[in-house]
């Protein structure tokens, strides 16, 4: 009788353990974190924002360097005609300009990197608080990013909510008001 009771009481053990862990089920879900800047309005705003810029500023280099080389030609034309002295002063001359057009396009690229980085780097930080809300909100135990970084290598189409996220962020986006950002150009420098 003892033999039996202690059957029936480790048989139960067994269903029971083996019930919970049949109802503690991992909800998982992957997001294609590529595809999602790729598709996700406010970045690719951010993208048009410094591309648009990144063409104003141009323009004004652009110019300085037309006049650069319309002065080392006349420089080449002039050269043998006003003497080597002359070809010596205005190479230098023309060197050290050619010189500052290259720092000004070096400190035009560099400041539009550290602008759009700090917008971007924003963005990603807030997507991030999303996507953990998101999570929270759909009762998903792990939510798991792919993309450039990958660190999913496999995973069923059914688990990827890169459109449900992609379609609310921009919900979202288009619901905030917005405010201009005018894009002032920067002083030539010298």
């Amino acid at each position: 009788m003892k033999k039996l009771i202690v059957i029936i009481a480790l048989a139960f053990a067994i269903f029971s353990c083996n019930k919970s862990q049949e109802s503690k089920e991992v909800k998982t879900a992957y997001v294609d974190t590529s595809k999602l800047l790729k598709e996700y309005a406010e970045a690719k705003d951010i993208e048009a924002k410094y591309k648009n810029k990144s063409v104003e500023m141009g323009r004004e280099l652009e110019a300085e360097v037309a006049k650069f080389k319309a002065e080392a030609a006349g420089f080449q034309k002039n050269a043998q005609a006003n003497g080597q002295a002359w070809a010596q002063q205005k190479g230098a001359e023309l060197q050290k300009r050619e010189q500052q057009l290259s720092y000004a396009q070096q400190a035009i690229l560099e400041q539009l990197q550290q602008e759009s980085g700090v917008e971007m780097d924003t963005l990603v930080s807030n997507v991030k608080k999303f996507i953990k809300e998101y999570g929270k909100e759909k009762g998903y135990d792990y939510l798991y990013g792919t993309g450039e970084a990958v660190s999913i290598l496999y995973a069923k189409d059914k688990y990827d909510v890169t459109n449900e996220i992609v379609k609310l962020l921009n919900e979202k986006y288009k619901a905030e008001p917005k405010t201009e950002d005018k894009i002032t150009p920067a002083p030539p420098k010298k």
